[in-house]
């Protein structure tokens, strides 16, 4: 519903404003007591408030919950440690920068790494005392790790992969322009762990905006994302972030972005007044208009946010709350100037592309499928040793997928056997091709063991799933049909489980919601199709859908559109 009424902008800290919003009021941008909390020896955690803010900081405090219970009844504290997330846009980092970062895992983390669904890397099991030198080893790689959590803007994702579209090398630069744009502007992190001078104070009477010009005192309400796509490929699935900017060509060139906004696709269950929302498309920039267009958009979310319930927080609430017709209006009063017209483009997948491939320059890249992003060395192979190795050559780059694989670019022909011959050595294939088509589209979340939020695995689960579904697969001949499956832990959406075409979202340990018919390119969500499924059930349930499917589908009909088309979620056949 559009509303007429000009709204009025939320009072940034009303006396009903949520916990977080009085713990950012207080924080002295961003500073809290962090110092003298990192340096309490008596425990591994830190206190309830400096929780809410190390996000800001980029990491998140967890506990190993495989031992809570047993440590419970010893009478010792969680198993805590940290998980700290790196800020990398587009995914984008040298083979030194690997190198060092491989180097973090080993000796402060758990021994891996893991790639985000937000083209970023973060470490785990970093224990509290470990941070300061775990932040200052990432500041000698050249990286931080400032907004990778908290209620700012997060991570800036672009395509990464330069043999997508002549369009990439002009595209790709503006992730990193847009993420330094919009970067908070407090010298708290610099000041905490980098042991680096106090940064710049008011005075009395000083404005907040002398030191956050754009997020002022209390930042956003809620998080904030951004997505850059270059059409056909729809790999970053632009329509899931607050603010989705779709790369337009015209004659060989960048002509700007299509612009769709109030995308975000976690919920709570219970609540119905909590949803997953695809961005809305609303017009089109140039290049040279979309960091104002970012910037005033956050701005607007900043100023009408709900900062009351952080269950209603999302850009994409304001925007319902409001009407769109009222947000266009807002965003051309600020940015001075209306949006154009939306162009056309056409996305056809979600997916990524595995294998080398070459460009016009001479040069090929290779894309790795990586199991839900974890880089470590198991029973089976030794990714880790195998691309510490590649990046010790310095002979590639390394650029991270928002589907959690890995791409090395910038491969000189004389260098592709040595790049085979390392994989090889250490068991891991160059391509994707013996894998099903199920398993190579596959993404989860961490979910358990360190996920606070997890209500059932996600990570360490779904290889087993994919394993026993390889068995109605095989059946039923579509071993290697591309078909999407995603799996979470709990409704918050790091795994995008809502975009799969097969989507499971944990409710209780060993029992997932089962959601179906979302679109092979991006553009549709999917629908609740069975509730509380354990794992035999869900077996059962996609063995007879896809019976059905390898029977009754049109040519080259995605599995999404066809569950849509036949009528499976008409009554949404909720147990």
């Amino acid at each position: 519903m559009e509303h007429t009424a000009t709204p009025k902008p939320l009072n940034t800290l009303a006396p009903n404003g949520s916990a977080v919003e009085h713990i950012k009021d207080s924080s002295n941008y961003l500073r809290g007591n962090l110092v003298d909390d990192f340096h309490n020896p008596i425990t591994g955690a830190i206190s309830e408030d400096n929780v809410q803010l190390v996000k800001f900081h980029g990491s998140y405090m967890q506990d190993n919950r495989d031992v809570r219970l047993h440590r419970q009844d010893k009478k010792l504290e969680p198993a805590y440690s940290f998980m700290i997330r790196l800020r990398v846009a587009g995914g984008d980092l040298s083979a030194e920068q690997w190198v060092k970062l491989d180097d973090i895992s080993n000796r402060y983390g758990n021994g891996t790494s893991r790639i985000t669904t937000r083209q970023a890397l973060q470490f785990h099991g970093i224990i509290k005392f470990d941070m300061k030198n775990t932040i200052k080893a990432m500041d000698a790689a050249l990286l931080d790790s400032i907004a990778g959590c908290g209620d700012v803007n997060r991570n800036v994702m672009c395509t990464p992969d330069p043999t997508l579209s002549a369009l990439h090398e002009e595209v790709f630069p503006w992730a990193q322009k847009i993420s330094d744009h919009l970067l908070p502007r407090s010298r708290a992190y610099h000041e905490i762990w980098l042991d680096e001078e106090q940064g710049k104070t008011l005075v009395a009477g000083g404005e907040a905006e002398a030191i956050e010009p754009l997020y002022g005192k209390h930042y956003l309400p809620r998080k904030f994302k951004i997505a850059i796509a270059i059409p056909p490929f729809n790999d970053m699935d632009v329509y899931a972030n607050d603010i989705g900017l779709i790369a337009i060509e015209q004659n060989g060139k960048l002509a700007g972005f299509n612009v769709a906004v109030g995308g975000g696709l976690g919920f709570t269950f219970g609540r119905e007044d909590t949803y997953a929302r695809l961005a809305s498309t609303i017009g089109f920039c140039t290049p040279e208009q979309v960091l104002d267009v970012c910037f005033h958009t956050v701005a607007i979310q900043r100023d009408y946010g709900n900062r009351q319930d952080r269950k209603l927080s999302r850009f994409k609430y304001t925007l319902d709350r409001h009407g769109l017709d009222w947000f266009k209006r807002e965003l051309n009063t600020r940015l001075g100037f209306a949006l154009g017209k939306v162009r056309p483009f056409e996305f056809e997948t979600t997916g990524d592309r595995f294998g080398w491939r070459s460009t016009t320059d001479g040069l090929w890249h290779l894309g790795l499928r990586l199991e839900y992003g974890r880089v470590l060395d198991n029973d089976t192979h030794h990714l880790k040793t195998a691309l510490r190795e590649i990046a010790a050559q310095n002979i590639c780059g390394f650029r991270m997928t928002g589907n959690q694989n890995l791409i090395l670019t910038g491969v000189a022909e004389e260098h592709i056997g040595t790049v085979e011959s390392i994989l090889q050595t250490h068991g891991y294939a160059s391509d994707a091709s013996h894998l099903s088509g199920l398993r190579r589209n596959s993404i989860a979340c961490v979910a358990l063991n360190t996920c606070p939020q997890a209500m059932a695995e996600a990570e360490r689960y779904l290889p087993e799933l994919i394993s026993k579904l390889e068995v109605s697969l095989d059946k039923h001949g579509l071993r290697h049909d591309e078909i999407k499956i995603r799996m979470t832990g709990c409704p918050n959406g790091c795994g995008r489980s809502v975009l799969g075409e097969i989507g499971l979202i944990g409710k209780s340990p060993g029992r997932y919601n089962l959601y179906l018919g979302a679109s092979f390119n991006g553009d549709r969500l999917n629908t609740l199709y069975r509730e509380n499924l354990d794992e035999a059930a869900i077996l059962n349930t996609l063995d007879g859908l896809l019976a059905e499917f390898a029977a009754k589908r049109i040519e080259s009909e995605p599995f999404g559109d066809f569950v849509v088309r036949k009528g499976y979620l008409a009554s949404k056949h909720i147990q």
